[in-house]
């Protein structure tokens, strides 16, 4: 509208954990006096998955929400129209509003082409006789909490598998396999802490192997059958050195596994979007390929581990996620600005209006 020159929504700051209170405020800089009915703020937070099927050979589309957080205010103006509406004097005006976040574990903001996590700020300014001009501000939740310090992931994991080779020195032609895990939750930035014990007593060379896999599976309710799709993808891959037939190696992770920046585990908390981590064990022999696996689940937390009684203590830093894990390697089009987006993440010239960050440490406490 001509007579409004500036109208924008600003928030304290751009990343929220469950039970904050979120605050800002709306800015109108209008040029001259107009009517004003009501200014109507919404608060939002919902999942969505959405995807095409084939149903009587047709491509139809499927789609499915899940809302955690609808909550409204109005920061100007009256409820119902009583016949008098307030004038609104030319100027520049800001109005406060503030909402408590629920104290329930939230999950996180999340995007990718299948499915969506997104929270956000819906403004109204409802002036008669005239289509109401909205605005939209999205933000981060950080979540679901998730403490690397609790009982739970702070026990030891461990494991062992053993090939025996059928031969007239059975127990001289086995390989052995046993990993260590110190704990089995951390936060992006911290390294990963795996201990590997492989006793080859075959005829060929061994290697160690570790990949870090990240599983999304993606829901759609429709009623009695619902549809469901899988992805996954490779944060990290590890090849360790040749073990020479009939020798032992030892093999200590110490700072070479360092987990990148991306979405933490999601399991319960959501029903259209589940996310869990797995850390693949094996022993690559030159002849014969992979053997041995071993699965050991990760989780990706949201509060790091910290020393006891150290005066040194983890800094979390926000960043967005890395472009090769679920999360990462999407930005939705509505969040481009300057060209047309076809989702890719070579292209890299148009303006980012948003992106969901996700807790990262500076200073590992391991």
């Amino acid at each position: 509208m001509d007579y409004i020159r500036e109208f924008d929504i600003k928030l304290e700051k751009e990343m929220f954990y469950a039970g904050e209170c979120l605050s800002g405020f709306v800015i109108l800089d209008t040029i001259e006096n107009f009517k004003l009915r009501a200014i109507r703020v919404v608060l939002r937070g919902k999942a969505h998955t959405e995807w095409k099927v084939m149903v009587s050979g047709e491509r139809r589309t499927v789609k499915d929400d899940q809302y955690f957080i609808d909550d409204r205010a109005m920061i100007w103006g009256k409820d119902k129209a009583d016949g008098n509406v307030q004038i609104l004097p030319r100027g520049l005006h800001k109005f406060p509003f503030r909402f408590q976040l629920p104290e329930s574990n939230l999950p996180y903001s999340f995007e990718s082409k299948c499915g969506t996590i997104r929270y956000y700020i819906k403004v109204t300014v409802d002036i008669p006789y005239a289509s109401p001009p909205q605005g939209m501000k999205y933000f981060t939740i950080i979540g679901p909490h998730i403490d690397c310090m609790d009982d739970i992931y702070l026990k030891p994991i461990m494991g062992e598998r053993r090939r025996p080779r059928f031969s007239l020195c059975w127990d001289r032609r086995r390989v052995t396999l046993r990993t260590k895990l110190d704990r089995s939750a951390y936060v992006c930035g911290e390294s990963l802490r795996v201990k590997a014990d492989i006793d080859n007593q075959s005829d060929e060379e061994a290697r160690l192997k570790l990949r870090l896999v990240q599983y999304v599976e993606y829901y759609i309710d429709r009623g009695v059958l619902g549809v469901s799709k899988e992805v996954s993808h490779t944060i990290f891959e590890y090849r360790g050195a040749p073990v020479n037939p009939h020798t032992r190696s030892k093999w200590d992770s110490q700072q070479n596994l360092v987990v990148p920046t991306m979405p933490p585990t999601l399991i319960g908390v959501c029903r259209l979007i589940q996310l869990y981590y797995v850390l693949k064990v094996s022993v690559e022999l030159e002849k014969s390929g992979e053997d041995l696996h071993m699965h050991f689940p990760i989780t990706i937390a949201t509060v790091p581990f910290r020393i006891p009684n150290s005066n040194q203590q983890p800094v979390i830093q926000y960043e967005v996620a890395c472009d090769h894990a679920e999360g990462g390697m999407y930005i939705g089009p509505e969040f481009q600005l300057g060209q047309v987006y076809d989702g890719s993440v070579e292209n890299g010239d148009a303006i980012v209006l948003y992106r969901p960050v996700y807790a990262s440490v500076i200073n590992q406490g391991t």
